[in-house]
């Protein structure tokens, strides 16, 4: 017996990783140091920065991976899992500078595992991070054949006293939305339910949709907001708070950017609810509030701002091809979010 009698394949972990290098090597940085197929990545701290500080974050894709594994395209969940880590290390006004992801599957399929990678390339070519190494794991048994599970770990640096959080967010400051595309990477648990109940197929169009297959709509890849964040925030633009809408909503993730004493209170009618999320509501007989605690309802990120940034902030955005608006505001509460 040898290794491949066990169900694991060498020589396709080895063609994998030549598979892949081209679209690793297209995310480096000038900071990276050495080359793919080490046992750990080096990075250099970027120059110019005073009182540095490194802010890190993990995340994954969740079941949404089960629809890219049934229709049999790949290439959009490695955005997800870029998008969900760099988004979120964002909140704290981090540049994201590199970026590792861990892959498991039940049997190494290298062309299907090299169009993921494929995707995580492009997610760090759209947040300006590098991919700095990974981990693949064959283990026959434990995932079934066709069948794999992605996870990705990020980090990013700071100035000190540029650290985004609570603490710069004032009574009256004004929240600004950034449109998501679509479900993201959440809730799809919920959206498989829906689906599987009404017994329907991911090739299905439903007119209501625009005639897109249902398995393009829920594969649409989550938003990357690095680049228009970064870029308000190196031109001046005044954030005091951002928070990425994910698990939980609006309800869950905007009140975790304001200070303990304080709340945001957002109108219902600041924006049409994409009419996905209605499809969604519609067929699964999904209440509006179960629907607001479990999708981002066409709202990907949210910033804080002062009154007076409102009109710049709004401006500034819409140069980057994002429908901005202004969703609400803070007042006193206990970290909590009213719906007007």
């Amino acid at each position: 017996m040898d290794y491949r009698a066990a169900g694991v394949d060498v020589e396709a972990g080895r063609s994998f990783v030549e598979r892949i290098r081209q679209s690793v090597e297209s995310t480096q940085r000038p900071e990276v140091l050495g080359q793919l197929g080490g046992f750990a990545g080096c990075f250099a701290l970027p120059t110019g920065y005073q009182n540095p500080v490194l802010v890190s974050g993990t995340d994954g894709v969740g079941t949404k991976l089960k629809i890219a594994q049934a229709v049999n395209v790949h290439h959009t969940v490695g955005i997800d899992l870029v998008a969900m880590c760099v988004n979120d290390i964002l909140t704290l006004g981090a540049e994201p500078l590199f970026f590792l992801d861990y892959l498991a599957t039940g049997k190494l399929n290298p062309e299907q595992l090299a169009e993921v990678v494929a995707g995580i390339a492009e997610g760090c070519r759209q947040s300006g991070c590098a991919i700095l190494g990974g981990e693949t794991a064959e283990m026959p048994g434990f995932y079934p054949v066709g069948e794999y599970d992605l996870a990705g770990f990020c980090v990013g640096i700071v100035e000190r006293e540029r650290i985004l959080g609570g603490s710069r967010v004032e009574l009256g400051d004004i929240a600004i939305a950034l449109p998501s595309q679509g479900v993201h990477s959440n809730g799809f648990s919920l959206v498989r339910k829906i689906i599987e109940t009404k017994r329907l197929s991911w090739s299905d169009c439903p007119p209501a949709l625009g005639g897109a297959s249902l398995g393009e709509i829920f594969l649409t890849p989550t938003r990357i907001y690095v680049q228009p964040i970064l870029s308000a925030l190196r031109s001046g633009v005044d954030i005091h708070g951002m928070a990425h809408i994910t698990g939980g909503g609006l309800p869950e993730n905007l009140p975790r950017c304001v200070q303990e004493h304080q709340g945001v209170k957002i109108e219902r009618n600041a924006w049409s609810i994409p009419p996905l999320f209605e499809w969604l509501a519609q067929m699964g007989d999904v209440s509006e509030a179960a629907m607001f605690e479990t999708f981002n309802m066409g709202v990907g990120f949210v910033v804080i701002v002062p009154p007076r940034e409102v009109e710049s902030a709004i401006a500034h955005f819409q140069s980057h091809h994002l429908s901005a608006f202004v969703l609400g505001e803070v007042i006193p509460g206990n970290r909590n979010l009213v719906i007007n």
